[in-house]
């Protein structure tokens, strides 16, 4: 999986995955299996300034959140329910991003390790790839 952050190459200020506090699925850290959806975010930063975390997670306990008003959209880890989850899941095309691409939570950071740190697919690289050129390809980690 992928995790977005951006980067200060001047403070080197790389850090370990935090939670967000507002999103479409509550509190957690958002990820992705989708580099190109990864390399998208920070979305108000500029290129130079992203990187993508390849990182390694123990999902643990995982719900599909399908839709938007899922019953457990925002509280799928609050232990007060009869099931509490790990690890929210958004899969793809099922309306709940507008880019129409999965995307997962982690409610704890300590279930992430970061595996490696690269380059997000800037629009520069996308470009290229289409007109044949090459990039360096990354592989999604299971």
């Amino acid at each position: 999986m992928y995790q977005q952050q951006s980067y200060s190459w001047e403070e080197d200020d790389f850090h370990r995955p935090t939670g967000s506090k507002k999103g479409m699925l509550g509190r957690g850290v958002y990820l992705s299996c989708d580099l190109k959806k990864a390399s998208r975010y920070p979305i108000k930063t500029p290129d130079s300034e992203r990187v993508v975390l390849m990182v390694e997670v123990n999902v643990g306990n995982v719900i599909a959140i399908d839709h938007q008003g899922h019953p457990r959209q925002k509280n799928w880890h609050d232990r007060r329910f009869k099931e509490s989850y790990d690890t929210a899941w958004c899969p793809p095309d099922c309306g709940m991003t507008r880019s129409g691409m999965e995307e997962d939570c982690v409610w704890d950071p300590s279930r992430i390790k970061i595996v490696k740190c690269i380059a997000p697919i800037t629009s520069y690289n996308a470009n290229e790839e289409e007109r044949g050129g090459s990039r360096r390809r990354v592989g999604v980690w299971p």
